[in-house]
């Protein structure tokens, strides 16, 4: 199974090496999609994990225990449509590829699927139609 969260680190977490304990001693995948972290400050991470389902829960409960919140991720990229140019700026920066352009009709095209949350598309969109957003509940 393949989820992402959000990891949500209190300061004196912050200078431990957990995702490489999340990798070691839990089996789990970790691709890191964005991160933020200072030492001795709070940090957030993005990240993508691939497990087994009792390889994940044990993961997130070592998590828990280590006073990480941990929130699941759904995430929306809102294209505002109707007024789109369609000029392609966005998808010269999608390294994922899920923008790219349609070479028949040259409209934008969006993959959700391969959307790693990275926010460039936002910042290139010259008309500032691009937004995402990310839903999640903590965890339990």
């Amino acid at each position: 199974m393949k989820e992402r969260f959000i990891l949500n680190f209190p300061p004196e977490c912050s200078g431990k090496p957990i995702t490489y304990y999340l990798i070691k001693n839990y089996n789990l995948e970790v691709n890191i999609l964005r991160a933020e972290i200072t030492a001795g400050k709070e940090g957030r991470l993005l990240i993508e994990v691939t497990a087994e389902e009792e390889d994940l829960k044990n993961g997130l409960h070592y998590l828990k225990n280590e006073n990480v919140l941990v929130y699941p991720l759904s995430r929306e990229l809102i294209l505002n449509v109707d007024e789109c140019v369609h000029c392609g700026l966005c998808t010269a920066v999608c390294f994922s590829g899920a923008l790219e352009m349609d070479r028949i009709n040259w409209e934008l095209l969006f993959n959700p699927e391969k959307c790693v949350a990275c926010e460039l598309c936002i910042r290139a969109c010259p008309l500032r139609l691009i937004t995402l957003h990310f839903v999640g509940d903590l965890e339990a």
